[in-house]
């Protein structure tokens, strides 16, 4: 069996796939398609802590699926704007799991990890799957990938 690597950037696949779709990521139907004849060496997700229980109660959802959960704090900026960003704890991550993956696969569309994925492959020969919703995926990041998987109905919440 190959190995492999799920890192899941949960604020990109929840608003991407609200946009598109106006429905919720299915990371059950995810999780089977992903980890079929696999070896999981670890699979975390990294999300923004609010506070909410309906979060917490998401969270602890992913944590019986399989998934670490990695929270970082909701910053509000007093101009209004709002920080929250996973991208280099992502990449640390991807860097010293994927590395001794067979496999790599990045839940998100964000074009910053186009770098990354082209990394993986260059240096460390990881094939890097990326799942993310078509129309709101950063096309560099698709060209980057070993392998692209569009998040459509059957990865959704019906």
């Amino acid at each position: 069996m190959s190995s492999v690597t799920i890192l899941v950037d949960v604020q990109n696949i929840y608003y991407t796939s609200r946009e598109a779709y106006q429905r919720n990521f299915d990371y059950n139907a995810f999780w089977r398609l992903a980890t079929a004849n696999r070896t999981v060496v670890k699979a975390i997700a990294y999300a923004i802590e609010r506070g909410d229980e309906k979060q917490r109660q998401f969270q602890n959802i992913l944590r019986a699926i399989g998934f670490e959960v990695k929270l970082k704090p909701f910053i509000q900026r007093a101009d209004g704007s709002a920080k929250g960003d996973w991208d280099v704890g992502i990449t640390l991550d991807a860097i010293e799991y994927g590395a001794s993956s067979d496999t790599l696969i990045l839940l998100s569309g964000d074009g910053d990890f186009a770098l990354l994925a082209q990394r993986l492959i260059d240096k460390y020969h990881t094939e890097v799957e990326v799942y993310g919703v078509p129309s709101l995926t950063a096309q560099a990041l698709v060209n980057a990938a070993s392998r692209f998987i569009p998040i459509s109905d059957d990865l959704l919440l019906k």
